[in-house]
């Protein structure tokens, strides 16, 4: 038989202070056990944000779950921190100040409160040599490449400056069919201590706006670099966002503000 189930549903800019910049998510707030894994996907397919997030609400450490509109993937900066937007603006269930377990496909996450902004603290997810050759990530890319590298489930690609990194044109075919789903470019930036753009149209996502899991490698990428352990970064998508890093051994906290933009409710087929 089958029935239906209404979840309240939020959209919320991330790494912005302002609607209309940063990071869009969806944050579905669960009060049972989570979806069926093929609901919460159709769900996130039909919201086509780049992540929706799915929270199971009081229990502790925090459960969390995020999908792409084609995939789930293990970690997300920036719909965790439009979860914990809605889970202290609108929910009241974190206090400013608290520092909150979340418990995700990439071990314990921690999110901490503060006045006016969030704090991240997830893995770092440090660089290896890569096998693919920095000729065919320039087709990819349209643009030359002075280094690259591989981090987890993306290519690292360094450009030559700030103006090269704006500049990048996709091949979103070529991107696509890259053993790595995801592809960075970066260089050290000339209003901050390096810029970013994010491409993983394999995960249905062309270009992310803002992408927290990205700075996990690069803030210590470019800390190492810089001789830094905070840094300033900005990611130079269309809508842009900005953060700031900091590096405590092998994890990487990162600081962002958040816009609610939308609240409602989603009505939904469930099997019984």
């Amino acid at each position: 038989m089958n029935s239906e189930i209404t979840l309240p549903i939020w959209h919320v800019d991330a790494f912005s202070s302002t609607v209309f910049g940063g990071n869009p998510a969806a944050v579905v707030a669960l009060s049972g056990p989570w979806l069926p894994d093929k609901l919460m996907q159709a769900i996130a397919a039909e919201n086509n944000l780049s992540e929706t997030a799915f929270v199971r609400l009081g229990e502790h450490p925090v459960p969390l779950r995020w999908f792409t509109p084609r995939c789930e993937v293990p970690l997300c900066g920036h719909a965790t921190l439009a979860t914990f937007a809605v889970l202290h603006e609108i929910l009241g269930q974190v206090e400013t100040g608290a520092t909150t377990d979340v418990v995700s496909a990439s071990g314990i996450l921690r999110v901490r409160v503060d006045e006016g902004c969030y704090v991240l603290e997830f893995p770092s997810r440090p660089t290896l040599p890569t096998r693919v050759s920095s000729t065919h990530l320039e087709r990819v890319l349209g643009c030359e490449v002075r280094e690259v590298w591989e981090s987890v489930d993306r290519y690292v690609c360094v450009l030559d400056n700030q103006a090269a990194v704006e500049a990048v044109q996709v091949n979103f075919d070529l991107a696509s069919a890259l053993e790595l789903p995801g592809l960075i470019a970066t260089a050290k930036g000339s209003n901050c201590d390096f810029v970013s753009r994010y491409f993983a149209p394999a995960k249905g996502v062309p270009e992310d706006p803002v992408t927290g899991t990205s700075h996990c490698t690069l803030a210590p990428f470019w800390g190492q670099r810089l001789g830094k352990t905070q840094l300033h970064a900005r990611q130079l998508s269309d809508r842009g966002g900005e953060m700031h890093c900091s590096i405590h051994n092998d994890r990487v906290r990162l600081v962002g503000e958040c816009k609610i933009y939308l609240q409602g409710s989603i009505t939904v087929p469930v099997s019984g």
